[in-house]
């Protein structure tokens, strides 16, 4: 993202040549990633607790992960490295499953089409809007409309709230909630399942951000940072033991 308040899109790759534990950070938020990822190793093991040490003063948590536990982390690392690419079939077939999902009573008249635009595209060929974000972010809106449908539906439709004149576009949205996760996590303290969940939990946490500060389209950066700001608080809390204990959880059942 711009801060200076452009384009919502990320332009950065989230995952080149991604490591374990190695997330792409900016120098100003490398700290608080790592902050996060020691406090909320709850993450890593799914939904169930995990107390973390560094050994001999090592300031970095080190914990196991059961086989399964790490084939998942291995399962999200790999799909980070993912570009969305348009000339991959099975790309192509998500992209009109959303499409469907968000829009069921609507045909799509091709994958390059104006009518991308209506659900918060920036412009008629979604491929262009992926290059911060990757397959994942593709991914993650899926598993949203799938998982929450009445959720993800009233923010695609801006149901809820006093809403601006000036909204931000839910696609793109989506796509820098992915990013924001991504920096905001080390990978050593998250797996697939828990990651896919936070990303809804964020999506609603950041719409909830936007009504209660009256936001429009240029303040669309600074939502985003104090949805971040939300997000580290609540993983960061000591009795916060697992997805499902964060307060920001129930926005998802509103």
């Amino acid at each position: 993202m711009d801060d200076r308040g452009g384009s919502f899109v990320a332009v950065r790759r989230i995952s080149q040549g991604l490591e374990r534990g190695n997330v792409y950070h900016s120098s100003s938020t490398s700290s608080s990633a790592e902050a996060v990822a020691g406090s909320a190793a709850w993450l890593g093991r799914g939904l169930s607790c995990v107390c973390v040490q560094g050994s001999h003063g090592d300031a970095r948590p080190s914990f196991d992960l059961t086989p399964a536990q790490e084939e998942g982390l291995q399962r999200l690392q790999s799909r980070m490295d993912v570009a969305y690419d348009s000339s991959i079939p099975h790309h192509q077939e998500a992209l009109k499953d959303l499409w469907k999902l968000a829009f069921p009573e609507e045909e799509l008249h091709g994958i390059v089409s104006e009518q991308w635009k209506e659900m918060g595209w920036q412009g008629k060929d979604p491929s262009t809007d992926f290059r911060g974000g990757g397959f994942i972010s593709l991914e993650n809106l899926l598993y949203f409309a799938r998982s929450f449908p009445k959720c993800f539906q009233d923010l695609l439709r801006k149901q809820v709230g006093d809403r601006s004149v000036w909204e931000y576009p839910f696609a793109v949205a989506g796509i820098n909630i992915t990013f924001m996760l991504i920096q905001m996590l080390g990978l050593e303290a998250v797996n697939e399942s828990a990651f896919d969940l936070l990303y809804c939990i964020a999506f609603k946490l950041m719409d909830q951000q936007w009504l209660s500060m009256h936001a429009s389209y240029m303040e669309f950066n600074t939502v985003m940072k104090s949805t971040r700001r939300q997000l580290e608080r609540e993983i960061m809390v000591k009795d916060i033991t697992g997805i499902e204990d964060m307060p920001s959880y129930s926005l998802l059942s509103q």
